[in-house]
């Protein structure tokens, strides 16, 4: 899936990509409460450790000042909002980002969802990185799925976590929510190598309402990537808005 030799860059290959989406598809279609998988040790070992190595660290640049951010819906937040912003990332940070934007990437989320003629995001334009620090919390959502600025639909959201020795205790899981936005059906811990790939409609509610309990200086880091099609799907309602909701009850949990 990728090179073995030391500095080598994230190249992923479709012959290694296409089998293991095959055999996932079945399952991501009747995943519940919207169709979605959960892939551990996505990358090799030695892939994730070198993308953990350069992830931006706190105090970097890159980030959008996170005290500027919405203090309500998603305190202490922080992310690159923009991939003109990279250019204070490290090289190899930006080339391994550009790999999930490439051909393999894309196909494997093609066969893995069925959902042909995916584009990428080259703009990053509200993914790339993101980082949570403590006492954080990103409440239930649905994304926003118009990106006008390129004219195109929001399909999939791609989510890798890059978090190693992570505690029960921290809090922080990936929750996804019913339709309704009465209950939790799912919640999946943020650990390190760990790939989440959903359905992203104005049904798919997700986010992490609990604020963050690491210990200072403990983020929860991921990878978050979005992929869209030059063609809406039919049915679904579209809009550049995000829809959060209430969700102190399940912040008291």
């Amino acid at each position: 899936m990728s090179g073995t030799e030391t500095g080598a860059p994230l190249i992923f290959r479709e012959s290694d990509l296409v089998p293991r989406a095959q055999s996932l598809g079945d399952e991501y279609a009747r995943g519940v409460p919207f169709p979605h998988i959960v892939i551990d040790d996505f990358l090799s070992e030695e892939q994730a450790e070198r993308l953990l190595a350069v992830f931006p660290g706190m105090h970097d640049d890159v980030w959008l000042d996170w005290r500027k951010r919405d203090i309500v819906h998603q305190p202490r937040k922080q992310g690159i909002g923009h991939a003109s912003r990279l250019d204070m990332a490290s090289p190899q940070l930006q080339s391994m980002l550009l790999a999930f934007n490439s051909y393999p990437f894309l196909r494997f989320l093609e066969v893995l969802t069925g959902i042909d003629k995916l584009l990428p995001d080259p703009h990053f334009h509200g993914g790339g990185c993101h980082q949570i620090l403590s006492g954080g919390k990103l409440a239930i959502h649905t994304d926003f799925n118009r990106l006008s600025r390129l004219d195109m639909y929001r399909r999939l959201n791609a989510l890798l976590y890059l978090n190693k020795d992570w505690r029960p205790e921290y809090r922080g899981d990936l929750e996804l929510w019913s339709e309704d936005c009465s209950r939790c059906v799912k919640s999946v811990a943020p650990i390190f190598n760990r790939l989440v790939v959903f359905t992203t409609n104005k049904r798919s509610f997700h986010g992490h309402p609990a604020p963050l309990a690491t210990p200072e200086g403990v983020t929860r880091k991921s990878i978050a990537l979005y992929y869209y099609t030059a063609k809406p799907a039919p049915e679904e309602h579209y809009d550049e808005v995000t829809d959060w909701r209430d969700t102190h009850a399940a912040a008291q949990r």
